[in-house]
């Protein structure tokens, strides 16, 4: 099947709600100064987004901030993810396709709504969130997409989408659609947390679906209760055609095959903020790896995309990648 995809990607469609905001507003909001809370009460996030000062409303969450990143870049994505018919949920389609993602999955109705996650940044530049889920963990196989994930060159999935039981089904019926098209499927685990929660089930999943796995460090150990990382690398290497690991200021890994390449991080003047290095890391690689780069490319691109992203708040390129890209030779 012709593609007509580089990339598709499959996650938690959550809106990014930043607004400037007090120490005092945090105390009176209970919010934790820094840190990102779950919250499960709709009505309760409903009164802090109402309180909250005006500030920028944009599409977020882990795979489509990727795909965002792909676009920079210049090449052309699909995303796959739940929100409702709602304000948030028009704002997030809206700022997808704005940004050049096919985006169109049809909205939930008659349940929660939109994910949020509502992020209040103190004038000492903390930035400290809350973070309702809302519909985006709803998603079930049959809000796929099959056309989609069938012309993609790369699915890629998210692992912060793997807790409910109807969202595993998808990455498994996703994974089936994009190998019968003769297409490749990636995975990243997204979180220390997720992997603890779902080690058997996420070992399975790389194990039998994945043929391309994106982790951090502590993820990849944790994944293979390996004793170091050079450990967890051997054991990914046997379950997957290429891995690629990112270790912060050590820069990453990639292996496929009998090639490994180690890719310094990219030289930053200051980091600012590390949301999103590794969902823009995992941008650059894909969209090497869809446009036929060699593999060091692959990894230097990813590099110079987390390097951008990581200079600024955030966890979008504020100037083209493809830009770059150019200036470095990519």
């Amino acid at each position: 099947m012709t593609t007509q995809f580089d990339v598709c990607g499959v996650g938690n469609a959550i809106v990014d709600v930043i607004a400037p905001a007090s120490d005092e507003f945090l105390a009176e909001h209970q919010i934790a100064k820094g840190a990102m809370t779950l919250i499960f009460d709709e009505p309760a996030v409903e009164r802090l987004y109402a309180s909250m000062a005006a500030g920028q409303e944009s599409s977020g969450g882990s795979a489509a901030n990727t795909l965002a990143g792909i676009a920079s870049l210049g090449g052309n994505g699909a995303y796959i993810g739940k929100v409702a018919d709602d304000t948030l949920g028009h704002v997030f389609r809206h700022d997808m396709n704005a940004g050049g993602v096919a985006y169109d999955t049809p909205p939930h109705s008659n349940g929660p709504s939109t994910a949020r996650c509502l992020i209040n940044v103190t004038p000492d530049g903390q930035r400290s969130m809350s973070t309702f889920l809302g519909c985006s963990p709803l998603l079930t196989p049959e809000d796929l997409d099959p056309a989609k994930l069938a012309s993609a060159q790369i699915v890629f999935l998210e692992g912060y989408l793997f807790d409910a039981e109807e969202a595993k089904a998808a990455f498994v019926k996703a994974s089936e659609i994009a190998h019968t098209a003769g297409n490749k499927v990636a995975l990243t685990l997204s979180d220390l947390f997720c992997v603890d929660r779902h080690k058997a089930a996420f070992r399975h999943l790389v194990a039998n679906h994945i043929d391309i796995l994106f982790a951090n460090e502590a993820e990849i150990i944790a994944l293979y209760d390996a004793p170091d990382f050079d450990s967890a690398l051997a054991a990914a290497r046997k379950d997957c055609d290429l891995v690629a690991l990112t270790r912060s200021e050590k820069g990453s890994v990639l292996a496929r095959g009998d090639e490994v390449v180690t890719i310094a991080a990219d030289p930053v003047a200051q980091v600012v903020d590390t949301t999103g290095a590794g969902d823009l890391y995992a941008a650059g690689v894909l969209y090497g790896l869809a446009s036929g780069r060699e593999l060091e490319a692959c990894g230097k691109l990813g590099s110079l995309a987390a390097g951008e992203v990581i200079s600024h708040y955030g966890a979008r390129p504020l100037v083209s990648l493809a830009d770059l890209a150019a200036v470095r030779g990519l």
